[in-house]
């Protein structure tokens, strides 16, 4: 495993506006009853959904005049970070920033101990594909060149699983195997960022990732892109095949970030912070920002967030059922 100076330069190749976000200094509290914010990731540094929190966290922070602050408390399937969220109190001043990946978590181990659809529903921050690379060294350009190679070398090419056997770029996977019967080794990660360590370092063969660290990697040169897990190609790679397309019927699965805070946070607080995080993805610089990883800025009310997490958990519950999909 890589040190974790090498895993923050990956968060830094997305260019100096998100490394300065990693360094700026916290703005001073002057509103919001001047108590610093905690924002829980329960991912290790370096990956999409810590990037995206720190640049929220950044943009939040200007806006309410208090410093939020970012904390990664990765591993254990979020339990750790969920655990300690909810024993903080309900006044706003402590947050969860997820993904897709933290919600499926749930339905895929049945004795999980929450249920994030009773937490405090924020906002969800914006939306978009997940996409399949592979190490440039391999060789492939392709779904049907992942497809010939995993079947010519059953078992021996390496999938990188960031966030482990409950994250979306996991179920990425399973959902790929249960529709093309490949088989391959799965290697879990405490985060999207070690394991793109080790796919740079030709560790390991692929993995599936959010879009706004790939697009960069995949722009540098640095991986190879082999498909979008939307039913329409990225604006952001507009070269780079859906899955759909590329031979896989009924592959389909969006990536998305949004904010939830303990169970019983008032209303009131609530709409405050959902208010911020909407002004902070309406900037025109984090739009464009946005854009150009391929990721759609949402911002939504918490009432349109909390019944969406609610759907989504019944599709992936679905999912997971009808595909007998299981953590290994």
């Amino acid at each position: 495993m890589k040190t974790f100076a090498r895993l923050t330069g990956c968060a830094l190749a997305l260019g100096t506006f998100f490394g300065a976000l990693l360094a700026a200094p916290p703005v001073q509290a002057q509103d919001f009853s001047g108590k610093p914010i905690r924002m829980i990731v329960g991912l290790a540094a370096g990956g999409a959904t810590d990037v995206m929190a720190r640049l929220i966290a950044q943009k939040m922070s200007e806006g309410l005049k208090t410093p939020v602050v970012v904390e990664n408390k990765a591993g254990g399937n979020f339990i750790p970070a969920i655990r300690e969220l909810v024993a903080q109190p309900a006044d706003g001043h402590t947050l969860f920033f997820i993904s897709t990946s933290t919600l499926i978590t749930q339905p895929l181990h049945p004795d999980y101990p929450f249920d994030l659809t009773k937490l405090t529903a924020v906002s969800q921050v914006a939306t978009g594909p997940l996409i399949l690379v592979a190490r440039n060294s391999l060789g492939l350009k392709s779904v049907k060149d992942v497809i010939d190679y995993a079947n010519k070398n059953p078992g021996k090419m390496t999938f990188g699983a960031g966030g482990g056997t409950g994250s979306s770029l996991y179920f990425a996977l399973e959902l790929l195997r249960s529709k093309t019967n490949i088989k391959v080794t799965v290697v879990n990660y405490r985060g999207a960022g070690p394991a793109l360590n080790d796919l740079l370092g030709d560790h390991i063969d692929a993995m599936f990732d959010a879009m706004p660290v790939m697009v960069v990697q995949a722009k540098e040169g640095k991986v190879t892109p082999i498909a979008v897990t939307s039913t329409k190609r990225s604006p952001a790679l507009p070269d780079v095949q859906t899955m759909q397309e590329a031979g896989v019927p009924g592959y389909e699965m969006p990536g998305w970030f949004g904010i939830l805070a303990p169970p019983g946070v008032p209303a009131e607080i609530t709409q405050k912070l959902r208010d911020e995080v909407a002004k902070a993805v309406a900037i025109p610089e984090v739009v464009k920002l946005l854009d150009s990883q391929g990721m759609q800025p949402l911002g939504t009310q918490p009432k349109e967030w909390g019944d969406y997490l609610k759907s989504e958990l019944a599709t992936y519950s679905k999912m997971i059922k009808d595909g007998n999909l299981k953590p290994e």
